[in-house]
């Protein structure tokens, strides 16, 4: 079943406001509900994350119907990239070196800000690239 492309930007923007927190107080406690975000974008689906249904419960009742929708798949492998990037900043600010934590942290949120404001999903773009160079399965 196809998702609104607003849910996925709408995730996008709360990612990007706590990955900035992040990067301003080194929280692990935040980047690690940021992890946990990511993990259950990457396993069920953006739409399952807890900003996807924030955005189901909360902000698609105010803004109407969904006029677009897209595949479920490129958000959730978007949420994968996400996650591996949010794990080796938990490493960097856990175990060191913070700097490992900061560049960690800041490409997610690069990556989060791109989609947030431009619509332009990274993660999304090289799933795409991924389908089309990987050999068909028959």
């Amino acid at each position: 079943m196809d998702i609104d492309v607003r849910g996925p930007r709408f995730g996008a923007a709360v990612t990007t406001a706590v990955l900035a927190i992040v990067l301003v107080t080194s929280s692990e406690v935040l980047l690690a509900w940021q992890t946990l975000c990511f993990a259950v974008g990457a396993a069920a689906g953006a739409q399952h994350s807890p900003y996807g249904l924030l955005f189901r419960t909360v902000v698609r009742p105010r803004i109407g119907p969904a006029t677009e929708v897209e595949s479920p798949a490129p958000p959730r492998f978007a949420q994968g990239v996400g996650l591996v990037f949010a794990l080796v900043g938990l490493v960097g600010y856990g175990w060191g070196p913070e700097w490992l934590g900061m560049a960690a942290t800041g490409c997610a949120l690069a990556a989060a800000f791109l989609n947030a404001v431009f619509s332009y999903c990274l993660g999304c773009e090289a799933y795409l690239l991924l389908r089309r160079v990987a050999p068909a399965r028959g």
